[in-house]
């Protein structure tokens, strides 16, 4: 029988190794700790649910922020899932979500719920603060040019 502890450190493993493949950008890697990747992006309301999708998703991310990277703060362990606080850092140099680049950087704190079957991960699911993120990222855009910036998201 599997003791709490083992399986807990297995799935820390997972998580971790997750971690650093996503800042390698090795997402072959990152994809194969899911058997079906899921990423539930909780802020924004976007649903990644299977390898085209989650594929789309780490294109469209490390096009805007191609130093993405992640500095853990804490993980914690419930029944289902390990809890990871992190900060997620980045510096926006391609368009996201229609936002033309600023060449700002960000920081950001972040809680991904990794959600297991067992020893299997079934999900991502991450919450963050996007106004945190949006303010850093257009400090120095005139007031005026904001508007313009949006328009595409509120389409």
């Amino acid at each position: 029988m599997d003791t709490t502890n083992s399986l807990q450190s297995r799935r820390e493993r997972i998580v971790l190794d997750h971690f650093a493949d996503e800042t390698k950008q090795n997402f072959d890697a990152v994809l194969a700790t899911f058997p079906h990747p899921r990423y539930e992006v909780i802020a924004t309301g976007d649903l990644f649910d299977g390898q085209p999708d989650v594929r789309k998703y780490y294109a469209e991310t490390r096009a805007a922020f191609p130093d993405q990277r992640h500095e853990i703060i804490q993980l914690r362990h419930t029944d289902d899932a390990v809890i990871v606080e992190f900060w997620l850092l980045g510096t926006h140099k391609g368009p996201l979500k229609g936002i033309p680049p600023t060449g700002n950087a960000f920081r950001v704190r972040v809680v991904a719920f990794f959600i297991f079957d067992g020893e299997t991960l079934v999900c991502e699911r991450i919450y963050f603060d996007t106004l945190t993120m949006l303010k850093q990222l257009l400090v120095g855009v005139p007031p005026a040019a904001i508007p313009a910036l949006f328009a595409g998201l509120l389409a």
